[in-house]
C-alpha cells in the first residue's frame, strides 16, 4: 500500500500525521512530499520512509498512490500561499487514490460545515479513517 502525505509551508500538519501513523502502525510505509524543502525535511525527521520536494514528485507519486493525505489545499491551485501549483492540484485531483483531506480553513478557502476543531483532533480522525481504509 502506497500512502502519500503531501504538505507545504512549515510541514507541521504532515509532521503530526506521520508521527501519529508511525506511532500506531510503524510498519506502514509513508512517502512524504513537501511543496518546499522545509516541509519535506520536517516530515522526514518525523519518520517518513522516503521524501521528495516539489511539483514533479507530487505528480509522479500521486499517479500510483493508494491513499493521499494532506490539507484540503492540495487540490486547490495556488493554495498554501502559492506553493500548490495548478499541475500539483490537478495531479492530486485526478489520482485514483483515496484522498483524506484535512480542512485547513486558510488562504481564502473555507470548508462549510467544519467546526473549529484542533489540529490534533483532525490528525486523529484522519489516521482513524486511514486505518479503516487499509483494514
Amino acid at each position: 500500500m502506497k500512502i502519500l502525505i503531501i504538505d507545504g509551508q512549515g510541514g507541521r500538519l504532515g509532521k503530526l500525521l506521520i508521527e501519529k501513523i508511525k506511532s500506531d502502525k510503524p510498519s506502514l510505509e509513508l512517502i512524504a512530499v513537501g511543496t518546499n524543502s522545509i516541509a519535506t525535511s520536517v516530515m522526514l525527521k518525523a519518520g517518513a520512509d522516503m521524501g521528495a520536494t516539489g511539483e514533479n514528485p507530487v505528480v509522479v507519486n500521486a499517479k500510483n498512490a493508494d491513499v493521499i493525505i494532506g490539507p484540503v489545499g492540495i487540490i486547490v491551485a495556488n493554495a498554501l500561499m502559492g506553493e500548490v501549483t495548478p499541475k500539483m492540484a490537478c495531479a492530486v485531483g485526478e489520482s485514483e487514490a483515496f484522498k483524506l483531506l484535512i480542512p485547513v480553513n486558510k488562504c481564502n478557502n473555507y470548508i462549510v460545515g467544519t467546526k473549529n476543531i484542533g489540529i490534533s483532533d483532525l490528525v486523529n480522525e484522519a489516521a482513524g479513517k486511514l486505518y479503516d481504509i487499509i483494514g
